[in-house]
């Protein structure tokens, strides 16, 4: 009887070979693909390099800022009245706080009449310059008169000293009495006397004068080559008037910019200096941005180039369009509190940042509001247009 064979021994064993070429077939398909992919990424990649990329310099070390206006009194005195709040929107001119002007006011009275006293007092030394030039005219009347005086005195004392002369020369003889020689002698002795008072009345005229023209040098002095407005004495007192009416006027003191409201440090009843910090204006309509970027990304960039800004509160959705207008004068190192010992022989160089002032277009600005100190991410393009370096 013959041994039956098991089932399994009778069928014939496949070949592994097709299955294999088809797995093998398909790692070349999924390798090929890959590699085109790679390569059209790669040249994708150089493409957007070569025609855009590589014109870009970007940095998120960029934050909003702005010229805060610092808001402080110009007079001292006790606040009476604070009319805005923090966040509070304002424009140039709107009344922010109001000192009592008690003060102001009495030393405007004040100054208004020390005004008026001085108009007067120049309208006296013009005044005086009249009566003087008259004084100076009586007094050349009275030197003429005094001269006159002087003329007969002296005619008369020539009279009597001939005279006596004469009837000294006849008394020898006896031709005269000694009573007639002693009225010749009485009367030269008069003549003399008076022939002194006239000389001494003319002294006495031109020195009056003298002194009456020195008067009115000195009155002149006073009021010459000017007006009643601009002589010295009342510009000085206008002058004092005019500041009294400004620190009257300083009591209200207003907003010098448009903006927001910010840091109100200043309450009703506070007694304030003048130069005091009461508040601050953040003039957000003019916001502008200060991008950090390193020192190695500023070989291209120049002003007047073109900047796209994204500001974080807002997200990648809203465009700022903006202008490089300048450069800092230093890094924030060189201008930091305690700057960096770079002599010390620890020294460890650090790229350092330069902060970059980037203008905004206004009307993102309003369309999209910023405020100082949001983060920023910075892309300027180094193919626009181009300034040299301020």
């Amino acid at each position: 009887m013959s041994k039956i064979e098991p089932a399994e021994h009778l069928i014939a064993p496949q070949s592994p070979a097709p299955a294999q070429a088809t797995n093998t077939g398909r790692r070349r398909v999924m390798f090929a693909l890959l590699a085109g992919v790679v390569a059209l990424a790669g040249i994708g990649y150089g493409t957007y390099w070569g025609t855009y990329a590589r014109y870009i310099v970007s940095t998120d070390n960029a934050y909003a800022a702005a010229e805060i206006a610092q808001v402080t009194p110009a007079v001292g005195g006790t606040v009476r009245q604070v009319a805005v709040n923090d966040t509070q929107a304002v424009k140039r001119g709107d009344v922010l706080v109001v000192i009592d002007d008690t003060d102001a006011r009495l030393k405007l009275a004040e100054a208004e009449a020390e005004y008026g006293r001085a108009v007067r007092k120049v309208r006296g030394f013009e005044a005086n310059d009249t009566g003087l030039r008259a004084q100076i005219a009586a007094r050349d009347a009275e030197a003429q008169r005094a001269q006159g005086q002087l003329e007969v005195a002296q005619s008369d004392f020539d009279r009597a000293r001939i005279d006596l002369q004469r009837r000294s020369a006849l008394s020898a003889s006896g031709s005269v009495s000694g009573d007639e020689l002693t009225r010749a002698q009485n009367a030269f002795t008069t003549a003399k006397a008076n022939l002194e008072v006239a000389r001494a009345s003319v002294e006495q005229a031109r020195a009056n004068r003298e002194s009456a023209v020195g008067s009115r040098s000195a009155n002149t002095v006073l009021i010459d080559n000017a007006t009643l407005e601009s002589n010295p004495e009342v510009a000085l007192a206008r002058a004092r008037r005019d500041q009294a009416r400004v620190d009257l006027e300083r009591t209200v003191v207003r907003a010098p910019v448009d903006g927001v409201i910010a840091r109100r440090q200043v309450q009703v009843g506070q007694r304030v200096q003048a130069g005091a910090t009461l508040l601050s204006v953040v003039p957000v309509a003019q916001i502008h941005v200060d991008a950090n970027y390193k020192e190695v990304q500023l070989k291209q960039v120049r002003a007047g180039q073109r900047v796209e800004l994204r500001a974080d509160l807002y997200g990648d959705d809203v465009v700022y369009h903006g202008t490089v207008a300048g450069f800092a004068g230093g890094t924030g190192a060189a201008f930091a509190a305690i700057p960096a010992q770079n002599a010390s022989g620890n020294w460890i160089k650090v790229v350092q940042r330069l902060p970059v002032r980037i203008e905004i277009d206004p009307q993102d600005l309003v369309s999209h509001p910023l405020q100082v100190g949001l983060s920023m991410h910075a892309n300027i393009d180094t193919r626009s247009n181009t300034l040299v370096r301020n």
